[in-house]
């Protein structure tokens, strides 16, 4: 069995039992369009529904009008000099939801994580397999109970 097929085997149970509407939605925050694609797909193959920001202002503004759409966000650190950075972005959605599941994504900044990054969040050193990013949201998902709204 391939390893994303036992991923989402874990996350939604038996193969094929949620239909795309029911998958939750993952707001990943990257502004390199080939790393879009490539979260983009590992993710979806996964069984979750993807909301790409290109910018951290662009994750700032999705956050403020349905934050709570979200089940969990992805995000890279350096999103551009001059822009927000994927710290900022996982401590505002914090501040909408305190508990709310963060993935850090970086290729040069993973060593600011234990300082700068949100409590329980998890940091994934790029380059990473598309299985770890998989196996970073279902275990952060799998902490956190679903959302009533």
């Amino acid at each position: 069995m391939e390893p994303i097929r036992r991923l989402r085997d874990v996350y939604f149970g038996q193969w094929g039992n949620k239909k795309l509407e029911d998958a939750p939605i993952i707001l990943v925050v990257e502004d390199d369009h080939l790393l879009q694609a490539v979260v983009e797909e590992a993710l979806s193959e996964g069984g979750f529904q993807i909301i790409i920001a290109p910018s951290g202002e662009k994750a700032m503004e999705l956050l403020d009008t349905s934050g709570e759409k979200y089940r969990a966000l992805v995000t890279d650190i350096n999103l551009g000099r001059d822009r927000l950075n994927g710290w900022e972005v996982a401590r505002h959605a914090r501040e909408i939801n305190p508990a709310f599941p963060v993935i850090y994504m970086s290729g040069d900044s993973a060593e600011d994580w234990a300082s700068l990054g949100v409590p329980n969040s998890i940091m994934l050193p790029k380059p990473f397999a598309p299985a770890q990013l998989l196996t970073a949201v279902s275990q952060l998902l799998n902490n956190v109970p679903p959302s009533t709204t």
